[in-house]
């Protein structure tokens, strides 16, 4: 075989084979196998890595191999990095500095590539970075040290790489060196599986948990009664509910019409409250078909009913030690309420086809936009369910009752779309917000929130006008204003916005307005009238501007 600096090997078994009983300047490969099977035995009694690196790492230390150091590097897939695991011939601080990403240096391009690299004289490779800086200049320029070569080779599972093994030695024999190589890449093989189920339970595991550890965070953050937009007399009310229920196990009902926000108190209850480590499942009982909500639900045994190929687990199951949060309660049919009582009642319920009970420690809040007393009466909600519900109640009132809210709300939905749309919108004009407080939002907040994603998207130029908004809120008939949808009706009101506008962005002075507008100073005088709007109105306090006077 040609000596060059680098070489890539292709590893070739039958070679191996034929090679390995073949004993050359009494450096003999045979005695090999005992530890070879020490190694799988090891390997197979013992699901640790460590046990299997303790063994390999001391292998290649004594005869016949006498390495003069070894390492195993681990590769994380994820933040594309490579470290040293173990070795032997380095210090701690050395194993430290061993980092690579991949293709970098000899180990990156073996993880690169998933090929053996064998690295001949090793001080003058160009790949060989001596990121540990465990080799000395002395060690550099000796003579015999000028002959040291590297190996190193893949760890592999299913054309994955998962780590390498290198090696470092003097080599005078090069059938040696390729028999090393090949025994390496053996031994590589062996110990994938333990590699593979190392890195899922460590860095995966650990990654995982770090990621549900932020998401739960970011949830708590998200659920924050502080992050509920509004300082009303109403939602005050609500505030006080939430502190007040919130470390207790009280089953909780939440009442408001459709869009008023009970997901957010539900979830302000649950982060804020003793479990908040635990699951937080929510059920639109709504979206449940009639014949799939028991299962959803409670879960369902395996050959239950056609296609339930396996063990499910159902909502309330998978809140175990949590919250389960059941949005639109009283869409659920008869059958699944009298279910749902049991569950408030024991705690236990059977999965549908199973006759074993399943016993959870779950905190329930429900909500509903319906009337459930009426329900009761008309026989469509169980009365002792009912009972069971209301132990807490809290209302979240509609937007139309949450006065000054609607414009706390409106800032923080135009400021939370612009970012995502990667505009600037600096302001909603004085018109825009006019409208959008007279309006009287049957769709509540959810309504509110789409009607501003919207008018964001229409902005043209960093500012929310009436006319960025829908009709809706235009008619007399919708806003209770002046604004109509005929185009004299619209052309007045973009005419109105902008005349008051302009006279805030100077300060009430109507020359300069009227030079903004392309208007004589008398033309907007007339138009000023026209839309009984007084410049005064718009003089800052204690201005001592007075050339429009």
């Amino acid at each position: 075989m040609p000596i060059s600096d680098t070489v890539t090997l292709e590893l070739d078994v039958d070679y191996f084979i034929e090679e390995f009983s073949h004993c050359f300047t009494g450096e003999c490969r045979i005695s090999m196998l005992p530890i070879l099977y020490k190694i799988s035995q090891s390997i197979t009694s013992s699901s640790d890595l460590g046990d299997s690196l303790s063994i390999i790492l001391n292998v290649m230390q004594q005869r016949p191999l006498k390495m003069h150091r070894g390492i195993v590097t681990l590769y994380d897939c994820y933040s594309e990095t490579i470290s040293i695991h173990d070795s032997f011939g380095l210090t701690d601080e050395e194993k430290r500095r061993g980092i690579y990403a991949s293709g970098e240096g000899i180990t990156g391009k073996v993880v690169e590539t998933g090929k053996a690299i064998i690295a001949r004289r090793l001080h003058n490779n160009p790949d060989f970075l001596d990121r540990t800086r465990a080799h000395n200049e002395k060690e550099k320029k000796g003579n015999l040290k000028a002959n040291t070569v590297f190996l190193s080779v893949p760890i592999m599972r299913a054309q994955k790489v998962l780590g390498t093994i290198g090696a470092e030695r003097v080599y005078m024999n090069q059938h040696l060196l390729k028999q090393d190589v090949e025994l390496l890449s053996m031994i590589a093989s062996m110990i994938a599986p333990a590699v593979e189920l190392y890195l899922i339970e460590n860095f995966d595991k650990v990654r995982l948990e770090n990621e549900n550890s932020r998401l739960r965070n970011a949830l708590k953050k998200k659920f924050k009664p502080s992050n509920i937009i509004g300082n009303s007399k109403p939602m005050q009310e609500v505030y006080r509910l939430i502190e007040k229920v919130a470390n207790t196990r009280a089953t909780v009902l939440i009442l408001g019409e459709s869009g008023v926000g009970k997901e957010l108190v539900a979830g302000a209850i649950h982060y804020n409250s003793t479990n908040t480590e635990g699951p937080f499942i929510i059920s639109n009982c709504a979206a449940l078909p009639d014949n799939l909500a028991e299962s959803e639900l409670f879960g369902h045994e395996k050959g239950s009913f056609t296609g339930a190929l396996m063990m499910h687990k159902g909502y309330f199951e998978q809140a175990d030690g949590g919250t389960i949060f059941l949005d639109e309660v009283g869409e659920l049919s008869l059958s699944i309420q009298a279910k749902l009582l049991r569950v408030l009642q024991e705690k236990t319920f059977e999965r549908v086809g199973g006759s074993k009970p399943v016993k959870i420690d779950v905190r329930i809040i429900a909500a509903t936009n319906r009337n459930l007393i009426e329900m009761v009466e008309k026989g469509t909600f169980r009365e002792d369910l009912y009972y069971r519900l209301n132990v807490f109640p809290i209302t979240v009132p509609p937007l139309r009752e949450r006065g000054s809210d609607v414009i706390a709300l409106a800032d923080h939905f135009v400021t939370a779309f612009s970012k995502e749309n990667n505009k600037e919108i600096k302001r909603i004009s004085t018109p825009a917000l006019n409208m959008l407080v007279s309006y009287h939002w049957p769709g509540n907040v959810r309504e509110l929130e789409n009607i501003l994603e919207r008018a964001v998207i229409l902005s043209d130029d960093d500012v929310i006008h009436s006319y960025d908004l829908p009709p809706s809120l235009q008619t007399s008939k919708e806003t209770g204003t002046a604004f109509g949808i005929t185009l004299e009706e619209k052309i007045r009101a973009v005419e109105y916005e902008m005349i008051v506008e302009s006279l805030k962005n100077n300060n009430g002075r109507m020359g300069k307005a009227a030079e903004e507008l392309g208007l004589t100073r008398r033309m907007l005088g007339v138009r000023m009238e026209r839309h009984n709007i007084n410049y005064k109105t718009f003089r800052i306090a204690g201005s001592t501007d007075c050339d429009d006077d």
